[in-house]
């Protein structure tokens, strides 16, 4: 987004309403606060931030697997995942006004209100950020929507709508590891929707209560295996080649550090610069207790800094707890570590378990759950650790149409200026990818031709036809709805076969044959 278009989402909003990518839910009864419906080229941006995730992390990868969970699981899975209990935020509302707010956010709210009230009470440190009022002592309240399975409304049939899609890889890890013939270190990915109750969602469509995720679980081996295995477990202070093709001996700090690389590479692919979002680094005392590191990668949209997505470091933990509430055995059998154990000397296994115990020790671990741990080892069991990537697809959306946003300044060919609104998409995103038009609308032989080409590339990529209007204000519409490329048939054209492509970001013209743009639109298209 130009710079002095950064202070306000109200002209962003304006013209994804204007243009189709985005409308509040249910609007013609008054809306849905924190819903939002996507239009016909919201859809598309969408879909193709989706399918540009999954090439990317599935399909380009022989090491990533594929899952489609439903939303509504066992009750219980919440509860292993600890949603149940603590999955809360801390709420407070006014007493006059009655409005509704997380109270780690009224800090928040006042920076964002033009005209910030007065405290109608004298003294008070926290007052409603709408009217003044006293507000209520913040109270604990889950975020996630419950609903009941079957036709009896009762407690033991209630269930709940997911609050992100991680734990369903969880709770399908043993088999999607038996069918998809892969092995740890590998990973599996899914895409859905989930639900979270928001207290207040706010921002445009950055916290809302229905959004889709984009989340990686990679599954590696502990250290201690890889140090059986290998001898040494490799650190960042090795300085490995993360561009590289990955190593048997990387620890799960170097795996954590690769996994940010790659989806800034990701973000870099879509369209958002590397100077653009930062990464944050949790501190010891930010991270969840089961969190060994923890990287915010943060874009700055106009509301402020705010995350984009996280990759965590998260042990055992979860497979562990699915594994104890279950009852099921989330181990996996790793024959290369059995053999390479099999070669130790029962000295060399003693001194090993006294190793680990130590270390165990620092991070405040029991001694005889080392020694088991160990034990199991030795007999290639074990449960992995994992490295989660996970991403929100509006956060993503939202970030690109910010950071594609422009108003420009530009002649109006009669001595004055006109603003140009272009959305700067990169072409592996953008809803529609080329836009023909014939530049005569009655001229039957451009007419043909156009056509031609159209039904030729719809086969191919989305194109939009549209003989309405001048050339120039076709043009407009296009750069709106964040088109790459326009061809327009023109009288040469039908002469020489070759057709006019203006480019959206330079608005320079070329003529090109149809097999010239056919190369060069696949190129820009590749990732």
């Amino acid at each position: 987004m130009a710079e002095e278009n950064k202070s306000s989402l109200d002209a962003l909003s304006a013209l994804c309403k204007r243009r189709g990518f985005i409308y509040h839910s249910s609007e013609i009864y008054g809306g849905m606060p924190g819903f939002w419906d996507y239009g016909p080229l919201g859809c598309e941006l969408k879909n193709n931030v989706k399918q540009a995730w999954w090439q990317f992390t599935v399909r380009g990868r022989q090491d990533v697997a594929g899952l489609d969970a439903t939303i509504i699981m066992h009750p219980k899975i919440w509860k292993a995942s600890g949603h149940l209990d603590t999955f809360a935020d801390p709420m407070t509302m006014c007493k006059d006004c009655k409005k509704l707010m997380r109270a780690d956010q009224i800090n928040d709210i006042y920076a964002e209100q033009k005209k910030k009230p007065q405290p109608k009470a004298a003294g008070s440190d926290f007052f409603c950020p709408y009217c003044g009022g006293e507000l209520t002592e913040p109270k604990p309240f889950n975020l996630m929507f419950k609903t009941v399975v079957g036709p009896i409304d009762d407690p033991a049939n209630v269930a709940y709508m997911r609050p992100e899609t991680a734990q369903a890889i969880f709770a399908q890890f043993q088999n999607v590891t038996a069918t998809s013939r892969q092995s740890v270190p590998y990973g599996i990915a899914q895409m859905g929707k989930s639900f979270r109750n928001e207290v207040t969602p706010r921002n445009y469509t950055f916290r809302s209560r229905e959004f889709e995720q984009m989340e990686l679980e990679f599954f590696i081996r502990p250290d201690e295996a890889v140090e059986l295995l290998h001898g040494k477990v490799a650190t960042l202070a090795d300085n490995p080649d993360l561009d590289g093709p990955v190593q048997d001996d990387w620890g799960w700090e170097v795996w954590h550090k690769y996994w940010v690389e790659q989806r800034k590479k990701f973000l870099n692919a879509v369209g958002l610069p590397t100077e653009h979002f930062v990464e944050y680094w949790q501190k010891p005392d930010e991270l969840a207790h089961y969190a060994r590191a923890c990287v915010d990668i943060e874009y700055d949209f106009p509301f402020g800094r705010q995350e984009l997505e996280g990759i965590a470091a998260r042990g055992d933990f979860d497979l562990s707890q699915h594994q104890k509430w279950s009852g099921e055995s989330q181990a996996v059998f790793d024959d290369p570590l059995k053999q390479a154990c099999k070669k130790l000397s029962d000295e060399e296994k003693r001194a090993f378990v006294a190793k680990v115990q130590a270390d165990w020790a620092k991070r405040g671990k029991d001694a005889a759950a080392a020694e088991k741990f160990c034990l199991d080892l030795f007999e290639g069991k074990y449960v992995p650790h994992v490295i989660e990537p996970s991403a929100g697809v509006d956060r993503l959306m939202l970030a690109l149409l910010c950071e594609a946003y422009e108003e420009q300044k530009i002649s109006d060919g009669k001595g004055g200026d006109d603003v140009r609104t272009v959305l700067h998409f990169s072409p592996k995103v953008a809803p529609i990818k080329v836009a023909i038009f014939p530049l005569v609308k009655k001229d039957e032989a451009q007419d043909r031709m156009a056509r031609e080409i159209f039904e030729k590339l719809r086969k191919k990529v989305n194109c939009m036809w549209d003989v309405s209007g001048a050339i120039g204000r076709r043009y407009r519409r296009q750069d709106e709805a964040g088109t790459p490329w326009c061809i327009t048939v023109d009288g040469q054209s039908v002469q020489d076969g070759t057709f006019t492509v203006r480019e959206r970001d330079s608005m320079e013209q070329k003529r090109m044959t149809y097999h010239e743009f056919l190369a060069m639109m696949y190129g820009a298209l590749e990732f």
